[in-house]
């Protein structure tokens, strides 16, 4: 089966970015949400299990699984087919008792689907182009949506999603306390602006990573665009709650964001976090939201390309660049980091045995940003340890999940006295000095 279901399953992958999920358009009158029985899933999906040579590339650069949790990428996909095999022919004689067995709990534990990190890891590594990704994220959506399942640090993440706008239960700040005495306008203000400063939940929410949002504006500012940010009009991209399997929040969250941002005609949005980026980049299209989307480091490495901003002070230390997932695996933005790194006098730049394509996850993709690890090893403690091993001084990061990731990693080995997390921003925003 596989010498025959691989080339069709290679050839009829999607095309879109890999981090993109499929929109269901159905939530209103699905009978179903996600999927728990061999009816529910795609034919792709399936397609999957038929085309999978059980060769474990997938399994064996899986960061949870590396980790010692019980994922294994291989393994839901074939414990898919195997459900298929089982149930299918019952399904199609109308067997309703063939129909409603179960493949959660039964072939494929709860655990392992709440696991996966969403890195893309397993994607970048099957050489017949299995998509594991949307299959666990339609088993998420069924636990979630259908029978209220997930872990309680999830659940409290969504309940402050659905309550507050953002992820972040336990802040006191506003969207805009980050920004006070800095100046900024506010797209209501300056509806004209020619680029919009995607803030996100955590830059403005979350106090490490209001320093980035500081050194984003100060690097905007000395390069002289002209940009505004949304305050409190600004909402969650609804990420989170989607890779965390409750989709009829993210589409609320969504279009509420894409009716603010046609509101006001927007044309370009410049965001610090790749998971943003990737929302609504790649995701928003499928409801309506087409816009230009850069991260910071396309937009802030073209203004170093065109002399808009020139680096001149000496930072002197070694960086190890990290890949965000959802920047490099997921969107194949490797290069333009390492410019901005690059363009910074003094600074040496070195690399992890897993970096780039082959990089490895931070520890906070899928949601697990707001959920516990119950078993093995953290996974930022892992990605902590790989980066040890390097001689850097700094690791260099373009996001602020893999910023949080990585100090809370550095503390808890202590070695903060000689190892530190630096957002890119803000080792650049040093080097421009205190003048234009």
């Amino acid at each position: 089966m596989h010498l025959v279901g691989a080339p069709i399953n290679f050839f009829t992958r999607s095309l879109e970015a890999r981090g993109t999920l499929p929109t269901p358009t159905d939530l209103e009158t699905a009978e179903v949400f996600g999927a728990s029985r061999v009816q529910d899933f795609t034919q792709r999906q399936l397609l999957d299990g038929y085309a999978c040579a059980v060769c474990g590339r997938c399994t064996d650069v899986c960061p949870a699984n590396i980790s010692g949790k019980i994922l294994s990428p291989m393994h839901i996909v074939e414990n898919l087919k195997e459900h298929t095999l089982e149930t299918a022919p019952g399904v199609i004689a109308g067997e309703d008792e063939q129909a409603e067995k179960p493949l959660i709990g039964r072939w494929i534990q709860e655990e392992a689907l709440w696991d996966c990190l969403t890195c893309g890891a397993c994607v970048e590594e099957c050489p017949v182009g299995v998509e594991h990704i949307s299959t666990i994220i339609d088993m998420r959506r069924f636990l979630v949506m259908e029978k209220a399942e997930m872990p309680e640090t999830a659940m409290n993440a969504l309940i402050s999603m659905e309550q507050r706008g953002h992820p972040w239960r336990g802040t006191t700040y506003t969207r805009t306390d980050w920004a006070e005495g800095l100046d900024i306008p506010l797209l209501a203000d300056h509806p004209e602006a020619e680029v919009l400063f995607w803030v996100g939940c955590t830059a403005a929410l979350e106090q490490r990573s209001q320093n980035v949002a500081r050194s984003m504006a100060s690097v905007l500012k000395r390069a002289g665009v002209d940009f505004a940010i949304l305050g409190m009009e600004e909402g969650c991209t609804g990420d989170p709650a989607r890779r965390m399997g409750n989709e009829y929040l993210y589409q609320i969250m969504a279009q509420q964001n894409i009716d603010t941002l046609n509101s006001y005609n927007v044309k370009k949005v410049v965001t610090i976090c790749p998971h943003c980026f990737n929302t609504i980049k790649n995701e928003y299209p499928h409801l309506g939201g087409d816009f230009e989307v850069l991260h910071y480091s396309e937009f802030v490495a073209e203004l170093i390309t065109d002399g808009r901003i020139k680096p001149l002070v000496e930072i002197n230390t070694t960086l190890a660049y990290h890949d965000s997932c959802y920047l490099g695996r997921h969107n194949g933005i490797y290069d333009q980091p390492r410019q901005i790194a690059e363009a910074i006098p003094g600074l040496k730049l070195v690399e992890m045995e897993r970096c780039r394509n082959q990089g490895f996850c931070c520890g906070a993709g899928g949601g697990h940003m707001w959920m516990e690890e119950s078993r093995g090893s953290r996974v930022n403690h892992v990605r902590t340890d790989q980066y040890l091993e390097t001689e850097a001084d700094t690791v260099g990061v373009s996001c602020p999940f893999c910023l949080q990731m990585f100090e809370e990693g550095i503390g808890t080995k202590e070695v903060q006295d000689t190892r530190r997390a630096k957002d890119l921003l803000e080792i650049l925003d040093e080097s421009l000095g205190s003048g234009d």
